[in-house]
């Protein structure tokens, strides 16, 4: 599954247990009627995937649904479900326009050399 947005906010990685479990949020706002604020959590290795991205940019994010059943010391059963990412895009990057080739640098550009003012222009305008 996807999901794709704008990135709203990208919080710190934190560490937790003794084992250094570790896990970094981000919040992406979907681009649609009713736009969505959805919380995305990269764990352990993933976390620093996120170093090279900023509030602001358009983000494609690959994502998996987890879910957990828990029981509380009462007995009573909870489940909790969590979105994990796995892979995030930039959308912003470099994409040609499509139909449209490269404009070439200005200096690809000769000056006319041979240009005589005091001959006839027959452009129309």
């Amino acid at each position: 599954m996807e999901v794709q947005g704008k990135i709203k906010m990208i919080d710190e990685t934190k560490t937790y247990g003794n084992n250094g479990f570790r896990k970094r949020e981000v919040v992406v706002t979907t681009e649609e009627q009713y736009p969505q604020h959805i919380l995305v959590e990269f764990v352990q290795d993933k976390c620093d995937l996120l170093n090279n991205f900023q509030v602001g940019q358009p983000v494609k994010i690959g994502i998996n649904l987890r879910g957990r059943e828990w029981v509380n010391p009462q007995g009573e059963t909870r489940y909790f479900n969590s979105i994990q990412g796995w892979r995030i895009e930039n959308l912003q990057a470099e994409q040609p326009s499509q139909g449209m080739p490269p404009v070439p640098p200005t200096d690809a550009f000769e000056p006319a050399n041979d240009f005589n003012e005091e001959e006839h222009d027959d452009l129309p305008f």
